[in-house]
């Protein structure tokens, strides 16, 4: 089967692209750290006017109804730019209060969001801390097999200090009750489990735009320093280097988007091929990480270098929605099961 995108999805990506080359450029991630927030409501508006936060959204929310296989193209293009707004949160929120089936909840917070007017916060088993829970108009909670939606008065936050300075991650202190609870029982355990694989979708897909833009800084800068008389990039050493995370990144890319269909067509291998993306695309960012930080040298540990940006965000996504090694133990606990189907025709029977 061949897998590719077509001209209405390119052509989003595209726009994207072009409107945080203009809009968010990195100078503009640098000064967002030092803000009370970290966040812009100006750019965070801007996205909604541009689709990006309420692609997922029905049309009858005002949103655009589409699916991952849209998205996935936008989140890399966000990790291209070290974008630090919510956009994996929102890809997790979303189509969790559609598939809710809360009507009241629907009308009171699809259109909001989709429109840029409201930020929505989810809290996951598999995360410690809630990201942007401060700039948050809505919390999705999880409490054992039940789902909780509160409003900020109702949560107590403390920030937690993380390597990355564009991210803003907090514990959060509230208290279940009846009426807070949304979900519980198979229900939430089953919405649970598709948000662990938007939201580990939606981090694999920016560690591949983040791999990109570290490639691109490390070719950059090895065609501009010199070292005896020539770049150092016409060094075969310096080049291989470089070539071996392009295969990684390259690899990576289609294993993405194999998930992106999985998770939008909701394939019974949508949890195996998830995992396997987060594997594929953190290996290749941390690859792409420590390549650029070698080709840049010394250089590459200054304040004023941007290779940092990249980096910590690198390692942030890593770490979001599951760890690199809790997927590699998702994907041997998929294969491994007895009688788990691991090709067309072929099964596994495990066990001795």
């Amino acid at each position: 089967m061949r897998f590719g995108f077509d001209e209405d999805r390119l052509l989003l990506q595209n726009s994207l692209r072009n409107f945080l080359a203009s809009e968010c450029p990195t100078e503009r991630v640098r000064a967002l750290w030092d803000t009370t927030t970290g966040r812009s409501p100006e750019l965070w508006k801007s996205l909604a006017e541009l689709g990006v936060t309420g692609l997922l959204a029905p049309e009858a929310h005002e949103g655009m109804g589409m699916d991952e296989t849209f998205l996935v193209l936008l989140q890399e293009e966000a990790g291209r730019a070290a974008l630090v707004e919510p956009l994996v949160a929102t890809s997790v929120a979303v189509p969790l209060l559609v598939e809710l089936g809360a009507r009241a909840l629907c009308e009171r917070w699809l259109k909001p969001i989709a429109v840029g007017e409201a930020i929505v916060a989810v809290g996951h088993p598999v995360n410690a801390f809630v990201s942007d829970a401060h700039v948050a108009s809505l919390l999705l909670l999880a409490h054992e097999d039940e789902i909780h939606a509160l409003a900020p008065a109702e949560v107590a936050l403390v920030r937690q200090p993380v390597n990355d300075p564009g991210r803003r991650v907090f514990s959060v202190r509230w208290t279940p009750t009846v009426a807070t609870r949304i979900a519980h029982g198979p229900q939430a355990r089953e919405l649970l489990a598709a948000a662990l694989d938007r939201g580990a979708l939606a981090c694999a897909a920016q560690l591949l735009g983040v791999s990109e833009r570290l490639l691109d800084l490390a070719v950059a800068y090895a065609q501009q320093r010199v070292q005896f008389g020539q770049p150092i990039g016409a060094f075969q050493a310096v080049k291989h280097h470089l070539a071996n995370v392009k295969v990684a990144l390259e690899y990576a890319r289609p294993v993405v988007y194999r998930a992106a269909h999985s998770v939008a067509r909701r394939a019974a291998t949508r949890a195996i091929d998830v995992s396997h993306a987060k594997v594929a695309a953190g290996e290749a960012a941390a690859l792409a990480a420590k390549t650029a930080l070698q080709v840049h040298g010394a250089i590459g540990y200054t304040w004023e270098q941007d290779l940092h940006v990249w980096m910590r965000r690198a390692w942030s996504l890593e770490l979001a929605w599951g760890s690199g090694r809790f997927h590699r133990e998702r994907v041997a606990d998929c294969i491994l099961a007895p009688g788990a189907r691991i090709g067309p025709g072929t099964t596994f029977e495990g066990g001795e």
